[in-house]
């Protein structure tokens, strides 16, 4: 395990904590602040030791200046100072050259958050690209580094993995149960192990199916995903989305030919049309038109699919089953979390998606455990290891005498 922060001497110090508050914000509103509370636990661990915390987190994706508009982290300090019960400061310049006076004349247990850290990414990618006088700025600022973004830490961002470098460094406590619960549930899963995977790309999910084969018993397929295997096969999807690449078609195939016993493919669907806005119908899956869109799993998907999720002792999802926000193509979605919920399995899941439309939806409560690393989740299951943890120090042995 790596260097934990129960482990590390942090009392009166100044410790910076690189938090994942990426939430999304409609009008200046959080929709959801689920990724604030979870590093509650952590700044309330920093508050007991008496230490000084500063906090940094990305927001969005900021491309010019015109993002900047959009993805500030103001209403963010705003409702961590509700949740946390105490005031915390903010600053709108990241590198200011004064704020180094301004954290000395901060008060033991007092928050200071900087700006969203991707402002640095305009012009010249100063986060995104480690740069190393951004990293000793920050680390100047402190006497100790807190990695508490569990969804960051695939990133080798100066926020990220460019501190560590320069001070001693640990995770935090949402990052530890992020990585216990994985390690705990999906590394050796009890067996029968399903897979459910949606989603856009096969090309962004092919290394993530590849490496999950070989490990479980079923993988049950939808959205675009299963659209470019039906495609493989030769079936008419229509307007669907699906890979244009022959080399991933071909790389599909052989998958099918190895694990054909694993794979579950859709029977059924619910399809748009490219020309009537308003066009809904049930199709069989061999049935689709040419101006057709399959936008969500039918009843007879959902059936087969129950097959292997009912002898299933280790479920993991990553994905939806259609484009679950809008009501008409909502139903298979919420039908496989209803049925996720009746089975006495370990239910794992893990990405983005999957996890808004399970809250969405309301069974947050009803599965074992939800994920909230996103593409961090979907690596680290893939290569077993991320960079930012990487970035910190394991804990050191302790040599146990017999007495």
């Amino acid at each position: 395990m790596k260097k934990r922060i129960e482990n590390m001497e942090l009392k009166d110090k100044t410790v910076i904590v690189r938090c994942d508050y990426n939430v999304p914000i409609y009008n200046g509103r959080i929709l959801d602040d689920t990724k604030i509370v979870a590093s509650l636990e952590t700044i309330r661990y920093l508050i007991k030791n008496n230490c000084k915390i500063i906090i940094l987190s990305h927001l969005g994706k900021v491309k010019n200046e015109e993002d900047k508009l959009y993805n500030s982290l103001e209403p963010v300090a705003k409702r961590l100072k509700e949740l946390v019960g105490r005031e915390v400061y903010f600053s709108r310049e990241i590198l200011d050259p004064e704020l180094p006076k301004r954290i000395e004349l901060m008060l033991p247990r007092d928050i200071l958050m900087l700006e969203n850290t991707r402002f640095l990414d305009v012009p010249n990618k100063l986060e995104s690209n480690c740069d190393a006088q951004v990293s000793s700025f920050f680390a100047s600022l402190a006497d100790v580094f807190v990695n508490d973004a569990f969804a960051s830490s695939h990133r080798a961002h100066a926020s990220v993995v460019g501190i560590a470098k320069y001070l001693p460094s640990c995770i935090g406590f949402s990052v530890e149960r992020e990585l216990v619960s994985l390690d705990r549930f999906l590394k050796t899963p009890e067996h029968p192990f399903t897979v459910i995977m949606g989603g856009a790309k096969v090309e962004d999910k092919l290394e993530l199916i590849s490496t999950m084969l070989p490990k479980c018993d079923h993988l049950l397929l939808a959205g675009g995903l299963a659209n470019s295997f039906l495609k493989a096969l030769n079936f008419n999807i229509g307007s669907s989305l699906a890979t244009e690449s022959n080399k991933t078609l071909e790389t599909l195939k052989q998958i099918m030919l190895t694990y054909r016993d694993k794979l579950m493919l859709p029977l059924d669907a619910i399809v748009g049309s490219t020309y009537e806005e308003n066009y809904t119908r049930y199709k069989r899956i061999n049935e689709i038109g040419d101006n057709e869109v399959i936008m969500d799993v039918g009843i007879k998907t959902l059936e087969k699919y129950k097959t292997a999720i009912k002898t299933s002792k280790t479920i993991f999802l990553n994905g939806t089953m259609g484009r679950y926000e809008e009501a008409r193509y909502s139903n298979g979605t919420k039908e496989l979390l209803n049925i996720l919920k009746n089975q006495d399995a370990v239910v794992v899941v893990g990405g983005g998606d999957s996890v808004s439309a399970t809250k969405m939806f309301g069974f947050a409560e009803d599965l074992t455990y939800l994920s909230v690393g996103g593409g961090a989740t979907l690596e680290y299951l893939t290569k077993g290891h991320l960079v930012g943890i990487d970035a910190i120090k394991e804990e050191e042995e302790i040599e146990v005498l017999d007495v």
